[in-house]
């Protein structure tokens, strides 16, 4: 299995912070975010390769990271040649551009890495192996104007996605989906069609949203916290809380 980390997005929210400076590697409890998430992926023993996936302002602070971590995992850094938010090859066309450009074969967890979150991604992916299809990330909220701004996911008893809908105005289920999947080698070649019909390349879940169309799609339901940072305040906020720990 290779992990694809995406690390592409330009973050305009958090400017000027990270004008010049990648979000994922803003530090939060005096560790950068991207840390946790390495602390996790490498948890997963199946994962030989982490593909990390940049844009051209933000490859040298990558670069460096990866250099400095001496990662139990090896760590390739990849730069989509994008130099502005207008000009992005989007998540999805991102994930797309390193099956390209590394000639991926295996399975893929893909992992946005602007979020904290707190479940294993280990137990994920014992989940998938009992699945071997499609998987997505979900927790049950309760606040609905948080489920207007996410993907929501419908599931039956088994936990197959039989509805999806990307930032809903009436929600029909709690289930929202977050930006953590694996995908079997098998579909991968669904990724290029996706693009290829002319989708949507920003926002992985609408990749999720086609997908669970083509072939039996999964959902994991984790417990447990997870931290969107896209702000200042939250930045903040997550930041006092981590360094309380």
């Amino acid at each position: 299995m290779k992990c694809i980390l995406l690390c592409a997005g330009y973050a305009t929210r958090l400017f000027p912070l990270t004008e010049n400076f990648p979000k994922a590697l803003l530090e939060v409890g005096g560790r950068a975010i991207l840390d946790y998430t390495l602390d996790k992926v490498n948890e997963i023993d199946e994962i030989d390769e982490i593909y990390l996936v940049t844009n051209a302002k933000y490859t040298p602070h990558f670069e460096k990271w990866a250099s400095e971590k001496n990662n139990i995992k090896p760590i390739k850094v990849f730069n989509d040649g994008t130099t502005n938010n207008d000009d992005r090859l989007g998540a999805i066309g991102d994930i797309e551009f390193v099956l390209e450009s590394a000639n991926v074969n295996d399975d893929i967890l893909v992992l946005a890495t602007d979020n904290l979150f707190e479940f294993k991604l280990l137990d994920f992916y014992n989940f998938y192996k009992t699945k071997n299809a499609p998987c997505v990330c979900v927790r049950e909220e309760q606040d609905i104007n948080l489920l207007k701004r996410v993907g929501v996911a419908k599931l039956d008893d088994e936990m197959k996605i039989v509805d999806f809908v990307e930032k809903p105005a009436e929600p029909q289920s709690k289930y929202a989906v977050y930006a953590e999947y694996i995908y079997p080698r098998a579909v991968l070649p669904e990724i290029k069609k996706y693009l290829e019909e002319g989708n949507s390349c920003d926002a992985p879940g609408n990749l999720v949203a086609y997908m669970y169309k083509k072939t039996p799609t999964y959902a994991y339901a984790f417990k447990g916290t997870c931290f969107d940072i896209g702000t200042h305040d939250a930045l903040a906020e997550v930041n006092e809380l981590y360094s309380n720990k």
